[in-house]
């Protein structure tokens, strides 16, 4: 195992360290229990929204975090869901008095803690609502999972809930337009290479040199099939097409278009994907009006990628837009 670390079961705290030096002007860290929470929570009169989940999947969550996105984000230890104690203390830390949002990809661990969580933080008179994100297409149900994972649909849903919330709607408001942006997200992913987990310190699976997995999940689950390495378009196809019958989209369809690298994936790759995906859109009508291309939402060191659709509206549109001022994603401000 080739890192650059020094003792693998201090791997997020010094991560999350160094995170909230270089980002002082955005976020602040609390360390005991351990989130990260925008600089100037909470905001008065503000929804908050409040994410997170196992690390390893940088930026996600704590990338996020900031003006126009999440509140706060909760780190857990690699692939390893939050316990309640962090989740509590980041929903009190962002609370303005308009109640608090939790998003949470439907991992088994992350459900419940969140749940947990909730329930503390209503005993404490804060209202929260919490939506279950599930936009991957691979598979029904995985070994952490009772249905679809949450998988890189979660960006989208920050994004678009968080300029809800910055604009001023109410809890109800802000928690129906996430569901609404998770119900017309599709996402589905495959992995060329596996990751290793720190503290494991060996693959998480195995692959031939001439092998890829298809429908992979972001903690190494496995996916439908394992195949032959193929083109890059030949690989699109593979993603594209169970994304575009599920929904389905169809001609006439507004869409935005993320392909998400897993994190060892380069941007040249990622563009040739990219340009075989806005083809295929092209024959069959439908519009591309937004883009995400890059690492978003990664499987620590995994070659790979993921392909997510989210139906667009005039307002997912606009609330795209909106401004937004945190580590990993900034526009508009």
């Amino acid at each position: 195992m080739k890192k650059i670390i020094n003792d693998p079961k201090q791997v997020v705290d010094e991560s999350v360290a160094g995170f909230a030096i270089a980002h002082a002007d955005l976020v602040r860290v609390e360390t005991d229990p351990i989130y990260v929470v925008r600089a100037d929570a909470p905001v008065a009169g503000k929804v908050g929204l409040v994410s997170g989940g196992g690390s390893g999947h940088e930026p996600l969550h704590a990338g996020y975090v900031g003006y126009g996105m999440l509140d706060a984000a909760v780190p857990g230890p690699v692939f390893t869901s939050p316990t309640p104690d962090p989740i509590l203390a980041a929903t009190k830390a962002v609370d303005g008095g308009a109640g608090v949002l939790h998003i949470v990809k439907n991992y088994t661990g992350d459900v419940l803690n969140f749940e947990t969580a909730a329930d503390l933080a209503a005993a404490d008179g804060i209202e929260v609502r919490a939506v279950i994100t599930n936009d991957d297409v691979a598979v029904k149900d995985s070994l952490y999972t009772a249905g679809r994972r949450g998988v890189a649909g979660t960006v989208l849903v920050e994004k678009i809930a968080g300029a809800a919330a910055q604009r001023g709607d109410n809890l109800d408001q802000v928690a129906d337009i996430a569901e609404r942006v998770n119900a017309n997200a599709r996402t589905m992913g495959l992995a060329l290479t596996p990751c290793i987990v720190p503290h494991a310190g060996e693959p998480s699976f195995t692959l031939a040199e001439d092998e890829y997995e298809l429908g992979i999940g972001i903690h190494g689950e496995p996916g439908r099939e394992r195949l032959k390495l193929e083109p890059a378009d030949k690989m699109v196809d593979r993603l594209l097409g169970p994304i575009l019958e599920d929904l389905p989209y169809a001609s006439g369809d507004r869409v935005l278009l993320f392909v998400n690298g897993m994190g060892g994936t380069p941007e040249v790759e990622l563009f040739i994907a990219y340009k075989h995906a806005a083809d295929v859109l092209a024959e069959k009508g439908i519009t591309i009006e937004r883009s995400l291309v890059g690492n978003y939402i990664t499987s620590l060191e995994m070659q790979g990628m993921s392909i997510t659709l989210l139906k667009l509206d005039d307002e997912f549109v606009e609330l795209w837009d909106a401004p937004v001022q945190t580590p990993a994603l900034r526009w508009g401000r």
